[in-house]
């Protein structure tokens, strides 16, 4: 697969704001953004962005369109990427992640996972979910929580990534889960990482756009359901979600802004869904919803 990385430099709060632009005007696509100073004395920054399967020029003219006058005059410049599992590689001098009881780490720290944890080690693929992001963290550390005060028996992770939600679950609890995803190199990538943390038969993954799936329910209902996507997809499945669950069902939703809090929250209201906790790590908000008036 062909990346090109598009690259726009500005001064260090301009550059942050375009970079929050291009996060939101790709949002639905999923194409990782990046922020990161580009001088040594600090005054020169790069928001970055990686697309796929386009020649520069044509994604060049594509962030152009999605970003619009928001840009104003900064330089941009789009090249292609040498053929590297760059997920892999940033990967590479990552260090093991502490969440809950749960430590996050790649093959290269096995060794360093100390006694008395949940050690969840995560290949680096093309997926999303490495615990080294406050949406994944913070996920990880409320299953902690929420699976300390009660049991939850039809559990599924939804828009799994790498599968690390829904491994941490089979770990602690050695029950199923189901782990879907939209992206089938997700889903391959889950449940490889499942076997590769010894709870293959506990893990069961399939491919699926949205909530439609008949698959679903043979699975469910589902009485916890942790989804940590993107906010304008959990507010279009809202409705679907919530056909899927019981009705004292627990759910906990990441993948948002804080600023996209009060628009989820209206959205899984509609569903009889109540706040029950709220969380932030690193910018990143995780919310968890009951439905009903049980506590969490």
């Amino acid at each position: 697969m062909k990346t090109v990385r598009v690259r726009i430099t500005a001064e260090e709060l301009e550059a942050k704001r375009i970079a929050d632009v291009l996060e939101r005007a790709f949002e639905d696509d999923g194409n990782p953004v990046s922020i990161y100073e580009a001088s040594p004395d600090g005054k020169t920054w790069s928001a970055e962005i990686l697309l796929f399967d386009m020649e520069p020029d044509d994604a060049a003219d594509c962030v152009r369109d999605r970003v619009g006058s928001d840009a104003f005059a900064a330089p941009l410049d789009a090249e292609i990427l040498p053929d590297i599992n760059w997920v892999e590689k940033s990967l590479e001098g990552l260090k093991p992640v502490r969440a809950g009881r749960f430590v996050v780490h790649g093959a290269h720290d096995r060794d360093k996972v100390p006694a008395g944890v949940i050690g969840l080690e995560i290949e680096a693929a093309l997926a999303f979910g490495t615990g080294h992001h406050g949406t994944t963290a913070g996920c990880l550390e409320e299953i902690d929580r929420l699976f300390s005060r009660r049991e939850y028996f039809r559990v599924l992770d939804l828009g799994t990534g790498t599968g690390v939600l829904g491994i941490a679950i089979a770990r602690l609890t050695r029950q199923h889960v189901l782990a879907t995803d939209i992206d089938p190199v997700a889903t391959l990538t889950a449940a490889q990482n499942a076997k590769l943390n010894g709870v293959g038969p506990l893990v069961s993954t399939f491919t699926a756009n949205g909530m439609e799936d008949r698959r679903f329910d043979e699975f469910g209902p589902f009485d916890l359901v942790v989804a940590n996507i993107l906010a304008r997809p959990l507010m279009k499945m809202a409705k679907s979600i919530a056909a899927k669950m019981t009705p004292t069902a627990m759910l906990v939703l990441s993948g948002l802004r804080v600023e996209d809090g009060s628009r989820i929250l209206f959205a899984y209201g509609c569903q009889g869904f109540y706040l029950v906790r709220r969380s932030e790590k690193d910018g990143w908000l995780t919310l968890t919803l009951v439905r009903g008036r049980e506590k969490a």
